[in-house]
């Protein structure tokens, strides 16, 4: 069986020809603000480096693009925080099990950090804890992370609860870190918005929400019926949970009870966005590995922007 790290670098070899992945690089690089005086050397500039990077008289010497490096633009540690509890082991948008698409996303980001010399840490669990492995550099720990995740996320596992391994981390790391939290549809509350801003007050946060499974089917909204009243994913035959078995067809035929479900999946991601906007952190949505890497370029892009 191929290794999780080797899933990683086949998609980001299928999906990412090697300008997309320039850029790519280009804009993990970009994410922290700190850096020290101690130049250590020049590399090619990517799409995404900073302007004020660029060594100019180097360039001129050397006849194409290159940027400063700096000492502490390789000590940065970037700490992957995800739920390993028996929500992540359900199915995602396009059926696949949650746990692969964070599984990827984790891997994605974990593996642009090493290649930059970043250590790479994890925090993950459920409502029973969290566990932590320190952050270190190398592709064989970046390996053992990934496998962390993906072998402790089960439906045997307890409850999913973020807000606990969020608190793990406000309680037990104070330097300044790049967090990057994969977690599903989030339904936010008063003590989720309280860890995010004691935790952004101290550290860079990504956020990327992994889909979870359209009970209504593809295509369905909670403003999109027909004149009887129901939603137009069932219009045309495609009964909810057709596909996964989530949802009994008598529920689904049901337009009252589709038209709840709808409005409560659109208060829960709108609560969830409203949140992450008010305290400044980028987020962005894969529903599929296939949408993995898109989504992190988005990630990287936003959070820069909003900088």
């Amino acid at each position: 069986m191929a290794s999780h790290l080797q899933r990683v670098k086949s998609k980001l070899s299928i999906f990412a020809h090697r300008k997309a992945r320039g850029l790519l690089e280009g804009q993990y690089g970009s994410v922290s603000h700190g850096r020290s005086l101690d130049f250590e050397d020049f590399r090619a500039y990517v799409p995404g480096d900073e302007v004020r990077d660029i060594d100019w008289k180097a360039t001129a010497r050397h006849g194409s693009t290159l940027v400063r490096r700096y000492l502490a633009a390789r000590r940065q540690t970037l700490l992957l925080v995800t739920d390993t509890g028996r929500n992540m082991a359900a199915e995602s948008r396009d059926g696949e099990p949650k746990r692969d698409v964070a599984v990827l996303a984790l891997g994605v980001v974990g593996y642009l950090a090493d290649r930059h010399g970043d250590a790479v840490g994890l925090v993950c669990g459920d409502s029973g804890g969290s566990r932590a492995l320190p952050g270190k550099a190398g592709e064989a720990h970046l390996e053992r992370l990934l496998s962390e995740v993906h072998d402790t996320t089960s439906l045997d596992a307890a409850p999913s609860r973020l807000e606990t391994q969020l608190d793990y981390v406000a309680r037990n790391f104070s330097r300044r870190m790049l967090l990057l939290v994969v977690a599903d549809e989030l339904l936010p509350d008063a003590e989720t918005e309280r860890l995010l801003r004691r935790l952004r007050a101290q550290h860079e946060i990504l956020w990327l929400t992994v889909r979870d499974a359209d009970l209504l089917g593809a295509g369905a909204a909670a403003d999109s019926y027909d004149v009887g009243g129901t939603p137009a994913g069932l219009r045309s035959g495609h009964k909810a949970g057709a596909r996964s078995g989530l949802l009994p067809g008598g529920l689904a035929d049901s337009a009252a009870i589709a038209g709840a479900y709808a409005r409560a999946r659109d208060e829960r991601d709108a609560a969830r966005r409203s949140m992450l906007r008010r305290l400044g952190i980028a987020e962005a949505e894969a529903g599929s590995t296939r949408d993995v890497i898109p989504a992190v370029f988005t990630l990287l892009a936003r959070h820069r922007r909003g900088r």
